[in-house]
């Protein structure tokens, strides 16, 4: 028996990378424009799907995998206005750009998260997926540049208006930041905490059972932690706390930090605890949010990963709920 709390075994999916994205290297302009000839490029389209060498990703297993980069040159001369400087690996530097698959793109069947096939555009010997389903195929490099160029997609998506008098932004600082045309504010990339708790029982230091819950919009099957977002004037205990009692009902305790991930679906960062509670609680799920909520003992849940458990289908591996879950299964009690 494990005297020891359960931590994390690996690095969540999407927390890998390996660029470095100081801010004095997209502050320096002149720095940015000279490097622009050998700086190399990710197209990402408006579902957030980049192109990835596609005999990679029918690789079974499929790991590891590259970006399809472009050369900048063959973008232009110099970065253009829409560009957003990612951060610089092994000496070059990384941008991304708005693209798109050609219009008379096939598509090739790609296994994605929680273990259903996903169809991806191909063309040009290249497949283009999306981080939310693929993120943990890529290799450490492409998956945090991936997950950076996502988050930025998706804030200047959503903050193409002032928020003060509604005018139109710009992009400013090699797409790190907006200004707006009309009175001048600046508005800076944002992201929202939330948090994700692994709740098991208090039998033994690590639990015997772990609590799981489903959404009413999921598949059949579908299980994962609880989650919720962090409210204002909120401690991050404090949210994981309330989170829980509002959607099962059950009060926990020893709220412990376990890790984080970035979320960029459109702009949080998850932050990974475990805590314990009663397993003789009455769950409660609440309605509307939770459609269903149970215990699940640790062999279940390793046959659950192990793919021989029809009725519990766990979170794919882009999540860092995966990531909890499998600690917590390898752990013991």
């Amino acid at each position: 028996m494990s005297e020891v709390p359960f931590r994390l075994g690996a690095v969540p999916a999407l927390s890998r990378s390996t660029v470095d994205r100081q801010e004095g290297l997209r502050a320096d302009s002149g720095r940015l424009r000279a490097r622009w000839p050998k700086a190399k490029v990710l197209l990402v389209d408006k579902y957030g799907r980049t192109p990835v060498p596609v005999e990679a990703v029918r690789t079974v297993p499929s790991t590891g995998i590259p970006l399809g980069t472009r050369n900048a040159l063959d973008i232009g001369a110099e970065p253009p206005e829409d560009a957003a400087f990612l951060g610089q690996w092994a000496d070059v530097d990384y941008w991304a750009i708005p693209g798109s698959p050609p219009d008379d793109a096939l598509t090739v069947s790609i296994s994605g998260g929680w273990g259903v096939d996903q169809e991806a555009p191909f063309a040009e010997g290249h497949a283009w997926i999306e981080l939310r389903g693929h993120g943990a195929l890529l290799d450490d490099t492409s998956a945090g540049l991936l997950t950076t160029a996502e988050a930025l997609r998706n804030w200047h998506w959503r903050g193409r208006f002032c928020a003060r008098c509604g005018g139109p932004t710009r992009r400013l600082r090699f797409g790190w930041a907006t200004q707006c045309v009309t009175c001048g504010r600046e508005e800076y990339p944002r992201t929202d905490p939330a948090v994700i708790c692994l709740v098991h029982d208090d039998i033994g230091v690590n639990g015997e059972h772990v609590l799981l819950a489903r959404q009413p919009i999921w598949p059949p099957d579908r299980y994962s932690v609880l989650a919720g977002f962090v409210e204002a004037g909120e401690s991050l205990e404090g949210c994981v706390t309330r989170e829980i009692l509002e959607e099962v009902g059950v009060p926990v305790r020893d709220v412990r930090y376990l890790g984080s991930q970035p979320w960029p679906f459109p702009r949080s960062i998850m932050l990974g605890f475990a805590a314990r509670t009663d397993p003789g609680a009455p769950l409660v799920p609440a309605d509307g949010e939770i459609e269903d909520a149970k215990w699940v003992s640790r062999a279940e849940l390793k046959a659950g990963f192990a793919g021989a458990n029809d009725q519990l289908k766990l979170p794919g591996t882009t999540s860092i709920a995966h990531v909890m879950l499998k600690a917590w299964a390898d752990a013991g009690s």
